[in-house]
């Protein structure tokens, strides 16, 4: 079979660990045919083969970003952004300056505030947002997704009084002395407020998504798992259907479709090598930040704050079972220890009852914080860690300060690793950038940067550049249940690979961080060039 292309003279590094290191690649349409010595694939080439010399540039498989809202991340652009304001007057400021260009009773959409930056580190408030935004209902995303932050107009239109009922798995935070909304919505009590929230055009989530997938593609990321609804599905079919993604997409899908799902005998798996459904995605508690993830001890600053179960654990294991027993695996946001062992538990149980059943994959997304009994259980049950080494910098102070000495036990990869787990890395973006080499650096280093902390964050539990890049690679795709058809650069394998600035496995540490992607191959092609 001649090649239509082959790659020769790299630095190879196929993830595949019977042909660790080679120097060339030849591949026949989207499917890799021959790795090899550059004398060998060479003399596959036929009259109609492109011949791409990659000049001892290090390669690596395609990478996958295991944990992604992609529309979210998408339509960051045509929002208020406030990530990175380092005062509530910062971020007032850049929604005062949305308002003042919208006309009345517009809505002004925004996220990425972070409370845990600010003087006090306290909660805002809608009389905060009525400052500069009276005119207008304004509700702003946290960073970390998990808080609403919304003004009086925005109350209003919800209908939310100091008179709602409490939602099951969520908070309307209220003013002690007048029992009033005070703007704040922390987990399901979110849903109150974006169930009138204004939903963009296809047209527009359509435009940016292709944006994204550029973006994407420049980072040598080629495969995601992402975790939004309906609407997204949508638009990945109709470009699919249109001329293709350019991007593999892995669907998560929310539990309110989990009826649809079995009514119609959808299984994990369903689809194509380009856009399939693979989990459902599932919500055990909140997150670190605004301390709402569940914790087995209260908070440092607050002893009888655990944080909020979504879900109890009865509804839990009823939602595990009936997706599990009907074909379908189980993706499970879980960032407190209190959360990690309820799922943990649930797991556990529904292996002995269900058995195993088809591709069904059991993965815990974030496993942020766990306690060292834990830490064994998720290889041993066979639990995937889909975690997100980025987090790191953005958490490592907060976790000292919330959960003191319990910190010990974030993100535990060399643990894991070591315990027999499989690690998938992603981003979790836009909640912190997909920059698959600050995540690799960070995995490494467990630092924010060169020189903080020094020795890295609980530096016990780093671990190597190949390990990391594994979780990137052979990770992700074991997570999706595509382990047989990419994830690592070997024969029969689809044709995505990444060829990088640098020899990522041997230059210093903190050079990981700048590391560049010089061309990216999804289905045999060169869809991105620096």
């Amino acid at each position: 079979m001649e090649p239509t292309i082959i790659f020769l003279n790299g630095d190879i590094h196929t993830m595949d660990e019977e042909n660790p290191v080679v120097e060339a690649v030849a591949v026949h349409g989207n499917r890799i045919i021959s790795v090899g010595s550059t004398a060998d694939v060479r003399g596959l080439a036929g009259p109609e083969t492109d011949v791409v010399d990659l000049k001892g540039g290090t390669v690596i498989p395609g990478m996958t970003d295991a944990h992604v809202h992609f529309t979210s991340y998408a339509l960051v652009a045509r929002r208020v952004d406030l990530d990175g304001a380092a005062t509530l007057e910062e971020a007032l400021k850049r929604v005062g300056e949305r308002a003042a260009r919208a006309r009345r009773g517009d809505w002004i959409i925004g996220r990425g505030w972070n409370k845990n930056l600010w003087e006090g580190g306290g909660f805002p408030s809608k009389g905060d947002l009525d400052r500069v935004a009276r005119d207008n209902p304004v509700a702003l995303n946290s960073k970390g997704g998990h808080v609403t932050w919304v003004n009086s107009a925005a109350l209003r239109l919800a209908g939310i009084t100091r008179d709602t009922p409490q939602p099951h798995g969520g908070e309307i935070e209220r003013d002690p002395e007048t029992g009033e909304p005070t703007g704040i919505l922390k987990e399901k009590a979110q849903a109150l407020m974006t169930e009138i929230l204004p939903e963009p055009e296809i047209e527009e989530i359509t435009e940016a998504t292709l944006e994204a997938i550029r973006d994407f593609q420049g980072m040598g990321i080629t495969a995601v798992s992402d975790s939004e609804g309906t609407v997204p599905f949508m638009v990945f079919q109709n470009l699919l259907n249109e001329g293709g993604l350019g991007l593999r997409i892995s669907m998560m899908f929310p539990a309110e479709n989990l009826d649809a799902a079995i009514k119609f005998g959808v299984q994990s798996g369903f689809g194509n090598d380009t856009l399939r459904i693979v989990t459902l995605k599932l919500f055990t508690d909140g997150a670190l930040g605004p301390q709402t993830a569940a914790m087995l001890e209260g908070y440092e600053d607050d002893s009888e704050n655990r944080g909020i179960l979504r879900l109890t654990e009865e509804e839990l294991a009823e939602l595990v079972y009936r997706a599990t027993s009907h074909g379908i695996g189980v993706a499970v946001h879980c960032i407190g220890d209190r959360a990690n062992r309820v799922i943990l538990d649930v797991f556990e149980e529904n292996k002995r009852r269900v058995g195993a059943v088809g591709s069904v994959r059991y993965r815990v997304e974030h496993a942020q914080h766990l306690t060292e009994e834990d830490v064994g259980r998720f290889g041993r049950l066979g639990v995937i860690a889909s975690m997100q080494p980025i987090h790191i910098a953005l958490d490592m102070d907060v976790a000292d300060r919330f959960v003191g000495r319990r910190a010990r036990w974030a993100y535990p990869f060399r643990t894991l690793l070591d315990t027999g787990a499989v690690l998938a890395f992603g981003s979790d973006a836009p909640v912190v950038s997909f920059n698959p080499f600050l995540g690799i650096y960070t995995a490494v280093t467990r630092k924010r940067s060169p020189d903080y902390p020094p020795g890295g964050w609980y530096p016990e539990e780093r671990i190597t550049v190949e390990e990391a890049v594994r979780a990137y690679t052979v990770g992700g795709a074991y997570a999706t249940g595509q382990e047989d058809m990419r994830g690592t650069i070997s024969p029969g394998k689809l044709a995505d690979m990444v060829v990088l600035s640098k020899n990522i496995f041997e230059i210093p540490e903190d050079e990981i961080r700048d590391v560049e992607v010089e061309i990216t191959i999804f289905d045999g092609e060169i869809v991105y060039k620096r």
